[in-house]
């Protein structure tokens, strides 16, 4: 199994996920052609995608797919919730009805060789979910645009190989920054996005001893930097069970504008 991130962030997502046999995308917040040229350089053409997994209907994870469901046929998997709000959209265009197909959290479903298991999250979206992938005998895990996480959570991403979880504001950036108070309010809230701090707590639970990558996603533009998120999360893992240096664990901050070398596990 293989997890490559193509972009991550405030303004655009869009993971590749998948092996030899089966090739899926999480999510596709960017432009089709962004798309098409990271997947080239890995050697896989847009027609042989198996699948879309959409976490949830915000422009910034859904931005290309209709582009990309009108030129390759892709099918598009999402909750109910999520597929409606998709097609209320004007700025998606229209997609055929027959590429939908509707997901529902904790209902495993099988994509030729890899089994995704959707999981619901907290976020102010339709219906959103997170996604645990198994493949050859490894599971990679997507879980961002969380306000928070409960046991539930680590139950259900725990044992990942490769796991990319979000670390989306440094908490004092977002409250002395120029945001309004609303805004603030949403992303600091139960049903916003993880701070730095939270996704460092969240990463502790779900180490273990097989870990082959850990990426930061989703940074915010405007209220995090790489640097700051990384060496936040570092602090909250220190005196783990598994490792002294957090390198062995593959931690590293997933990039906004351009892919990351592709992890294997």
């Amino acid at each position: 199994m293989k997890l490559l991130s193509i972009a991550s962030g405030s303004s655009g997502n869009c993971y590749y996920v998948g092996n030899s046999a089966t090739h899926l995308l999480v999510d596709v917040g960017i432009s089709c052609k962004r798309v098409e040229n990271a997947l080239k350089d890995e050697g896989i053409k847009p027609s042989e995608l198996d699948g879309v997994l959409v976490t949830h209907e915000h422009i910034d994870h859904v931005k290309g797919i209709g582009v990309l469901a009108r030129k390759h046929g892709v099918p598009i998997y999402a909750t109910a919730g999520t597929i409606a709000e998709m097609k209320k959209m004007t700025s998606l265009g229209s997609i055929d009805e027959g590429l939908f197909h509707e997901i529902r959290p904790d209902e495993k479903i099988l994509i030729k060789d890899i089994t995704v298991d959707p999981s619901s999250i907290w976020h102010d979206a339709a219906d959103p979910v997170c996604y645990s992938l198994y493949g050859d005998g490894k599971k990679v895990s997507i879980a961002t645009d969380m306000g928070n996480y409960n046991d539930y959570i680590v139950d259900k991403l725990d044992n990942s190989d490769i796991m990319v979880v979000e670390a989306n504001h440094d908490v004092r950036m977002l409250e002395a920054g120029p945001y309004p108070y609303y805004l603030k309010r949403r992303i600091l809230g139960n049903y916003g996005h993880l701070s730095n701090e939270l996704s460092g707590q969240l990463i502790y639970k779900l180490l273990n001893d097989h870990v082959k990558g850990i990426l930061l996603g989703h940074l915010s533009k405007e209220n995090n930097f790489e640097e700051l998120a990384y060496e936040t999360v570092k602090l909250e893992l220190e005196n783990n069970s598994y490792a002294n240096d957090v390198r062995e664990f593959g931690l590293a901050v997933a990039r906004r504008d351009m892919p990351m070398a592709s992890i294997e596990a």
